[in-house]
């Protein structure tokens, strides 16, 4: 039988109903005190809850150095696992699957965002181009980094242990980790910005170790079973981009694949630009056609899909779900208009980032 978006999908404990699911976007929506989430935040998820229908809420920093924007939430103190408990049984009261995505936003970040004005910190002492936010929300260049040192890391890694533990405390059916997009963990996959010689730089297998690591450590405090993965093997966010990918990326998938997590979660290149920007990037492959032979998981793929691309990606079996973003803003009950091929309402990008309920909980629904 060929299977559909609207075939039901074993994902760990869960069961799917659908396989359109919400893609993690950061809204910077979260209180500026102590970046919390509020009930603003739960009614905006609800209202893209569906039964048996996975939302992967937006990226949250393990750590105060993790962070980089202003008011996005985060999932370390006390207080934010309380905040993201509103958003969960808002999410399981209409029967929703919710998983959240662990970040640390490394050299991209800003000394404004620190403790204490401290530098960023990255896998080497090498500065991205261009700019990037600083606590008050204004473009500033991106600073120099202070690269980790060795006996950093093990710190680093229980981080985003940590996080996980603190995730299923708030009510989260499994998380995800930020391996993409040019934040901390793909700054040390890709040669660009990782130049270091110790035992994560220099060869794919030593700058692969971080994503492992990782994994392995949530894997096993929360099951393989709860933990997923993102990637952007083609991705140039944040002055990423690796010059020839496939054998660093292939190798990573493949040893990710034997630690049993729950999905692999790829960002097509056209969607190369995270919402910054629509990008197209003509003549490079579909990732996840190039690297599905090499995951027997789960894979759910992402990236500038329509509804006839989605409803194919499916059918041909290259991805087994396909997580919207753009669209899943401006359409909360986007699954429903898949399904029967209603008209979608347009997004705003000026309302992405940032403010309150305008752009963010007051789309209509076909109902409405």
């Amino acid at each position: 039988m060929t299977e559909t978006l609207f075939t039901p999908l074993a994902l760990g404990p869960a069961r799917l109903q659908h396989r359109v699911v919400l893609a993690p976007l950061t809204r910077m929506r979260a209180s500026p005190d102590g970046n919390m989430p509020t009930a603003l935040n739960a009614q905006y998820y609800a209202q893209r809850a569906t039964p048996g229908g996975l939302l992967i809420a937006e990226a949250s920093p393990v750590s105060w150095q993790g962070h980089g924007h202003p008011n996005v939430p985060g999932i370390h103190t006390a207080a934010q696992i309380t905040g993201w408990k509103l958003v969960t049984e808002a999410v399981h009261a209409r029967g929703g699957v919710i998983f959240l995505q662990l970040w640390h936003t490394g050299r991209v970040s800003h000394s404004s965002h620190q403790p204490d004005g401290a530098t960023p910190v990255g896998p080497s002492a090498i500065a991205a181009q261009g700019t990037t936010m600083d606590k008050r929300g204004q473009a500033v260049p991106y600073e120099l980094p202070r690269a980790l040192e060795l006996d950093e890391m093990p710190a680093l890694i229980d981080s985003f242990r940590q996080a996980a533990a603190n995730a299923i405390s708030a009510g989260f059916d499994g998380v995800e980790i930020h391996g993409a997009n040019g934040y901390l963990l793909e700054q040390f996959l890709q040669s660009r910005s990782n130049v270091r010689t110790d035992r994560y730089g220099g060869s794919i297998e030593n700058r692969c170790r971080l994503h492992l690591e990782i994994a392995a450590a949530v894997a096993g405090e929360i099951g393989a079973d709860r933990t997923g993965i993102r990637l952007s093997p083609w991705g140039v966010a944040n002055d990423s981009g690796e010059a020839d990918p496939l054998p660093l990326y292939s190798h990573l998938v493949a040893e990710l694949a034997k630690l049993g997590l729950v999905y692999l979660h790829l960002v097509e290149p056209r969607a190369s630009g995270t919402g910054k920007a629509d990008i197209v990037r003509d003549g490079q492959p579909s990732a996840a056609q190039v690297l599905r032979p090499l995951w027997p998981g789960v894979l759910i793929d992402a990236g500038g899909f329509d509804r006839d691309g989605a409803l194919q990606a499916v059918a041909d079996g290259r991805a087994d779900a396909v997580a919207f973003g753009r669209y899943f803003i401006s359409n909360p009950d986007l699954p429903r208009r898949i399904e029967i091929g209603a008209p979608l309402t347009p997004y705003h990008r000026p309302t992405f980032y940032g403010g309150g309920a305008a752009g963010y909980t007051d789309y209509p629904t076909l109902d409405a």
